[in-house]
């Protein structure tokens, strides 16, 4: 058996840009065959739609909106969805995994630091922290920002990015740092029809069976254009 996992997720609740509800892309993925997904939905300095005259503790709550919704989707219908961050530093993004709500509200100096120092403050409560997309070009990239020594992997395959070129530079870079490889759908629409993820030959209980799994470099396999098949011999 092989399990799929999308690892890069956003919802309409919390995320901007995107237009699919958290309940309507979980119900997506697990008609897709996957097993679980992980929501990402952008952070505050990222293109999110969380009313920034909150206070910091409000703003937190209302940002888990998108993956508590679908884990309460994920529940009744046996898809395993766990939460995660896209952080955004001056245009470059980082995806966090680990780290949930409580995590947040605790840590409100994470909007004023540079990378190396979020990776650290990351790594210290036992949190994941991987480059999204290192090679995309767009026009809210004023600059391709690299951090080999920062970041535990790379996101080589990103279903949203518009060439592969994107993607296969991504791979060089993975492959000349020996970084570990990842792989995302950076899902926003119901109307995407190509994805990506990562293969486990168990299925997830929860995020940190994921965690260990990339600090190992333990993957089985990562999807890169992937389309659901007719017929699916994938575990549920």
């Amino acid at each position: 058996m092989r399990y799929l996992y999308e690892t890069h997720c956003h919802t309409k609740e919390v995320s901007a840009c995107a237009s699919a509800s958290a309940e309507e892309q979980v119900r997506k993925f697990k008609a897709m065959g996957y097993s679980g997904i992980m929501i990402t939905d952008h952070f505050f300095n990222g293109n999110t739609c969380i009313d920034r005259s909150k206070s910091w503790v409000e703003m937190c709550e209302d940002y888990c909106k998108g993956y508590e919704n679908g884990k309460k989707v994920g529940d009744e219908i046996g898809m395993t969805v766990m939460f995660g961050i896209e952080y955004t530093y001056h245009g470059t993004d980082f995806l966090i995994y680990g780290l949930g709500k409580d995590w947040l509200k605790a840590h409100p100096e994470i909007m004023d630091i540079k990378v190396p120092e979020l990776s650290r403050l990351v790594h210290a409560d036992g949190g994941l922290f991987v480059h999204a997309h290192p090679f995309r070009e767009a026009d809210y990239i004023d600059t391709i920002r690299l951090f080999p020594h920062d970041v535990d992997a790379v996101e080589v395959y990103n279903a949203g990015n518009r060439s592969d070129a994107m993607n296969d530079r991504a791979d060089q870079y993975a492959n000349s740092y020996g970084l570990v490889k990842t792989s995302g759908s950076d899902a926003h629409h119901l109307s995407q029809e190509i994805h990506g993820g990562v293969v486990t030959e168990k299925p997830l209980a929860g995020i940190e069976d994921y965690i260990e799994l990339v600090k190992a470099n333990a993957l089985k396999d990562i999807l890169r254009h992937y389309r659901a098949p007719e017929s699916k011999q994938i575990g549920g």
